[in-house]
């Protein structure tokens, strides 16, 4: 028996929570989700619509919108964002791009953005942010990986190397930072039934890929959400290198 409490394990009052890709549709729901739960925002995008977001919200939460390629504009943000707020706990790292075609086709520069948004980003924010995380002693980093980076997809070439080196990335760092009382951990989902996913997954070919799904459907924007909420929390305290596998059992086949 334990006197925890369990009715505050998700209560993330005034924890400084920075989002990258915060516009997007995983993004709105995570911004939701955290939101609701006492965080202050810090929302990252390259969209205007970032702003936006940020005015609906209004205080205390804050956009930045800059391109996340490049890796000065990341260090300025994590120094602008700690003074801001006084603090950075929670790193979501949610932005990513997805360029797909046949191995042998695709271009040399795809595969350069792709890595560049999708692996070295990551990377940067979490290093630049984690040293307001070292002055407080607590932390997490939690990113989202890919069902992708576990199993081949055909024409995902440069995305699932992508998503295999955060999952790699994430586990060095849940070794190295997990003494000082940072935890990182990633998410894996199947197709995220965003609006731009509606389209890109529409008619025979989103049938065929929810076929292959053991649950039948796609994920939904607010179950991520949910995941990073949970591997935010107090309520994930001991999880640390962990691959969290949100794909209704397609990787199980």
């Amino acid at each position: 028996m334990t006197d925890y409490d369990f009715a505050s394990a998700f209560d993330l009052t005034g924890k400084v929570v920075v989002i990258t890709g915060a516009a997007g549709g995983i993004g709105q729901a995570m911004v939701r989700a955290f939101g609701e739960r006492g965080a202050h925002l810090a929302l990252v995008d390259r969209s205007s619509e970032n702003e936006t977001l940020a005015r609906q919200l209004g205080a205390p939460h804050r956009a930045w919108t800059f391109d996340i390629s490049d890796a000065d504009a990341i260090a300025a943000f994590a120094t602008e964002c700690e003074a801001h707020f006084g603090r950075i706990d929670v790193l979501v790292n949610n932005a990513g791009i997805g360029i797909l075609a046949p191995a042998e086709d695709l271009p040399v520069d795809a595969w350069d953005t792709t890595m560049t948004i999708n692996l070295r980003a990551p990377y940067l924010f979490a290093r630049a942010c984690a040293p307001a995380m070292f002055r407080n002693g607590w932390g997490r980093v939690v990113t989202i990986a890919s069902q992708a980076g576990i199993v081949g997809i055909a024409e995902h070439v440069a995305y699932s190397a992508s998503k295999a080196g955060l999952i790699g990335m994430t586990n060095c760092l849940a070794l190295e930072w997990g003494p000082r009382g940072i935890t990182a951990n990633c998410i894996s989902p199947t197709v995220v039934e965003t609006e731009l996913a509606k389209v890109g997954w529409s008619g025979e070919k989103g049938v065929r890929a929810r076929q292959e799904i053991p649950t039948r459907r796609f994920a939904q924007p607010d179950e991520i959400a949910l995941a990073a909420l949970y591997l935010a929390s107090d309520a994930a305290q001991m999880v640390n290198g962990a691959n969290l596998v949100v794909d209704g059992g397609y990787t199980i086949r």
